[in-house]
C-alpha cells in the first residue's frame, strides 16, 4: 500500500486504537511464527449439541448445483479451487493470511474468493438431504468440507484474513449440523462420525478461536464486529468446548451493546448503507432464535431494538417492497436457505411477524418461505398465518434526527414515493460503507424506481470505478468544483466528513416539506441548502437548491439526475423532459432555466451514466446532466410532476 494510505489510516485512529493496533501487530508476529497450520486433532466437544432449530417440513429439490456470485454462475458439484478469484482467474497465494494484500488487484478480488469460501451453498445441500434423504448430498457435503479443511490450514491463505468470513462459516456450519441432523448420523454412520470428530470439530474450534482473538474494535467496529459476536454466540451456544461459556458471555454482551450503539433510537443503522441492513439484521435475528431455544434470552432492550430495525425496513420499502440503495451494497447474505434470488428484506419481515405479530409488516413480506420454516418450524407458520394482513395505505415517515425521509402518497398499489438523504456520511471515523451523497433524493412511482441511486459495483478493485460510484457525481445532488463532498483516501475510508443539518421536517396529509444543508464545501467557502416540497394534491415535487458561496470566488456546479435503465427519456422543451417507465406513470422534470442540460449515457471519460444493480455488475443508463458556472450565490428550482 502507498505511504499516503497508511498516513490517512493513522489519522482516523484515536490514541487507544493506536495502542490496540500495536498489540495486534505483535499478535500477528507470534501467529506467523508459531500458529500457521495449527490443527488441534484432539479437540473434542464436551457433549454433542442439543437440537436448536424446530425445522418444519421442507420440500427443497433443486436440479442445478450452482449459485450466482456477482453475476457469475458458480458450480459446487465440481472440484473447487478455494483461493481462486472466479472473476479474473487470478489466484491468491497460500501465504500467512495477515500478510496478504487484498487492497489491490494483484491477486484479483478477495471478495470473489470470500464469497465462495463462505460455503453458503452447503445449506442448500442440507435442505436437499433433508427433503430426499439421498446419501449423495451427505457425501458431497463431507467431501467439500474436507477439501476446504485440507486446502486452508489455520492462518494460511486469504480465507483466514477477515474475521467476518470466519464467522459466517460458523453460522453456515451451525445450520448444516441441524439440517443434516449430525447427532443422529454420528450414531448410525461410523465413517461420517470419524470425519466429524477428527476433521470438522477441530476446524470449528479453530474458527471460534480466531473469532475470539481477532475482534474488529475501534474504527473498524462496524458490521464486522456484529458478525463476530453473532458467529461466536451461535457457535458457543451450540458447540460446547472448554472455552465456550467464556466466549458465549462475551459474545452475548457484545451483541447487546452493538445493537444499540450501531443503530439510532429509531432502529436506523448508522453505517448509511441500505442494502447492508438485511445482512446486519440477520446477525441479530439468528442469535435471538438460538437464544430463545437455549434458555439464554436476550434483554427486552435488545428485542425492542430489533423490532425498531424491522419497522425501519418496512418504512423504507415502497409499495412493491423496493428500497432506496443508499451507500454500499455487495449482495451479502448471512445464510442461504432459498433457491433463486430471494428478497431477504421481505423474509425478515416474515420473521418479524412471527416474533412480534405486526400485521403491517405482513403486507410487505413475501409470505412464508424456507428460511422461516427452518428458523421457526410449523408452529411459526401457524403464528404467521394467524396474523391478519393490514391493507391500510402508508403515509410519510420522517426521521429528522437521522436525516432519513420517506415521503409518500399511496392509494392501494398507486404510490408516489420520494426518499431524501440528509444523513451523515457514515459510521465511525472511516465511514467505510458510506457514499458522498448528502441531500440526494430518489423517486419511485407505483413501486418502480425512476430517479435512483447509481449503486456500488466494486470495492477494492477497479479504483476508477470505485471512486465514481461512491462519489458525489454518481448521486442526485450537487457537486462543486468537480470535488466530492468529503475526501476518499482509500476504497473504504473517508476523511474530512461533512456535517448535515435538518432545518425543516414536516409532513401533513397535503404537503411534506424537508429543508436541510451540509457543509462539505466549506473548504471552498460554500454551503449547499436544499428544500424539497412534495405537494400531494398536485402530485408535484419542487426542489430548491441554494448554493451560498463567496462573492470573490468562481464556482462550477454539476447536478445530475440518474435514471433507472428501464426509464425512457423524451425531451419536450427547453430543460424539460418526460421520464417514462413501461410499467408505471410518467414523470415530467423541468430544470432551472439557468442550467445547461444534456443526456449522458454510458460515458467513460469521464465516467457518468452507469447503473450497478448488483455487486460487480454495471450497465449503461441515462443521466440528465446539468452544469453552471457562478460566483457568490445561486438558487436553482427543479419542478417534478407526476403525469
Amino acid at each position: 500500500m502507498p505511504f499516503s494510505w497508511y498516513y490517512h489510516r493513522l489519522r482516523t485512529m484515536s490514541i487507544p486504537e493506536i495502542g490496540y493496533r500495536a498489540t495486534q501487530y505483535w499478535q500477528k508476529r507470534k501467529e506467523r511464527q508459531s500458529q500457521q497450520g495449527y490443527f488441534p486433532r484432539s479437540k473434542q466437544l464436551l457433549h454433542l449439541p442439543k437440537t436448536v432449530l424446530p425445522v418444519g417440513a421442507v420440500d427443497f429439490r433443486m436440479k442445478q448445483q450452482s449459485i450466482p456470485i456477482f453475476g457469475q454462475d458458480f458450480r459446487y458439484d465440481q472440484p473447487i479451487d478455494w483461493h481462486l478469484d472466479i472473476s479474473s482467474q487470478s489466484r491468491f497465494p497460500k501465504a500467512f493470511a495477515k500478510d496478504i494484500n487484498i487492497r489491490t488487484s494483484e491477486y484479483g478480488s478477495a471478495k470473489h474468493v470470500w464469497e465462495v469460501n463462505r460455503l453458503q451453498f452447503l445449506t442448500l445441500l442440507g435442505l436437499q438431504y433433508r427433503s430426499t434423504n439421498d446419501e449423495k448430498f451427505l457425501e458431497q457435503f463431507q467431501n467439500i468440507v474436507q477439501s476446504w479443511i485440507d486446502d486452508n490450514p489455520y492462518l494460511v491463505g486469504v480465507n483466514w484474513y477477515s474475521n467476518i468470513e470466519v464467522n459466517i462459516r460458523l453460522i453456515v456450519w451451525f445450520f448444516c449440523w441441524e439440517l443434516f441432523d449430525v447427532n443422529s448420523l454420528m450414531q448410525s454412520n461410523s465413517q461420517f462420525k470419524k470425519f466429524v470428530e477428527e476433521q470438522w470439530i477441530p476446524t470449528i474450534y479453530l474458527h471460534c478461536l480466531y473469532s475470539h482473538q481477532n475482534p474488529s474494535y475501534y474504527s473498524s467496529a462496524n458490521n464486522h464486529l456484529i458478525s463476530e459476536y453473532a458467529g461466536l454466540f451461535v457457535a458457543a451456544s451450540y458447540w460446547k468446548f472448554a472455552e465456550s461459556e467464556e466466549w458465549l458471555s462475551e459474545a452475548k454482551a457484545g451483541l447487546e451493546k452493538e445493537i444499540i450503539i450501531q443503530h439510532s433510537a429509531n432502529g436506523i443503522n448508522r453505517e448509511e448503507a441500505a442494502e447492508y441492513i438485511q445482512f446486519i439484521t440477520d446477525f441479530f435475528l439468528i442469535p435471538l432464535v438460538v437464544a430463545r431455544t437455549t434458555d439464554n434470552p436476550f434483554s427486552d432492550a435488545y428485542q425492542g431494538q430489533l423490532r425498531k430495525i424491522l419497522d425501519y425496513i418496512f418504512q423504507m420499502m415502497d409499495v412493491r417492497g423496493n428500497i432506496p440503495y443508499y451507500g454500499d451494497e455487495d449482495d451479502g447474505k448471512v445464510v442461504l436457505l432459498e433457491g433463486g434470488h430471494p428478497d431477504n428484506f421481505k423474509s425478515l419481515l416474515t420473521s418479524g411477524v412471527v416474533l412480534f405479530g405486526n400485521n403491517h409488516w405482513k403486507s410487505k413480506s413475501a409470505g412464508w418461505d424456507t428460511k422461516n420454516t427452518v428458523l421457526f418450524g410449523d408452529e411459526g407458520k401457524q403464528t404467521f398465518d394467524s396474523v391478519a394482513t393490514s391493507s391500510a395505505n402508508q403515509s410519510s415517515s420522517l426521521f429528522p434526527e437521522e436525516g432519513r425521509f420517506f415521503l409518500r402518497k399511496q392509494q392501494d398499489k398507486e404510490e408516489i414515493y420520494v426518499h431524501m438523504d440528509a444523513a451523515p456520511l457514515g459510521f465511525l471515523s472511516i465511514a467505510a460503507h458510506g457514499h458522498a451523497d448528502a441531500l440526494t433524493f430518489d423517486v419511485h412511482l407505483d413501486g418502480y424506481p425512476i430517479i435512483t441511486d447509481a449503486g456500488t459495483y466494486t470495492y477494492h478493485t477497479d479504483a476508477e470505478w470505485r471512486d465514481y460510484f461512491i462519489g458525489t457525481l454518481a448521486h442526485n445532488t450537487i457537486r462543486i468544483n468537480q470535488t466530492n463532498q468529503a475526501d476518499s483516501t482509500g476504497p473504504t475510508m473517508w476523511i474530512n466528513h461533512y456535517r448535515t443539518k435538518v432545518i425543516i421536517s414536516e409532513a401533513t396529509d397535503l404537503v411534506d416539506t424537508i429543508v436541510a444543508e451540509h457543509d462539505g464545501y466549506q473548504k471552498v467557502g460554500l454551503t449547499h441548502r436544499r428544500s424539497l416540497v412534495f405537494d400531494k394534491e398536485q402530485n408535484t415535487i419542487t426542489i430548491t437548491d441554494n448554493l451560498l458561496g463567496n462573492a470573490s470566488q468562481e464556482y462550477s456546479l454539476e447536478f445530475p439526475l440518474h435514471l433507472h435503465p428501464e426509464v425512457i427519456i423524451k425531451s419536450v422543451g427547453d430543460n424539460q423532459f418526460l421520464l417514462q417507465h413501461p410499467q408505471s406513470r410518467t414523470l415530467e422534470v423541468q430544470f432551472d432555466s439557468s442550467l445547461q442540460t444534456r443526456e449522458i449515457r454510458g460515458q467513460t471519460n469521464p465516467i457518468l451514466g452507469w447503473y450497478s444493480p448488483s455487486f460487480r455488475i454495471k450497465e449503461p443508463t441515462s443521466a440528465l446532466y446539468c452544469n453552471l458556472k457562478f460566483s457568490n450565490t445561486v438558487q436553482l428550482i427543479t419542478h417534478i410532476k407526476v403525469k
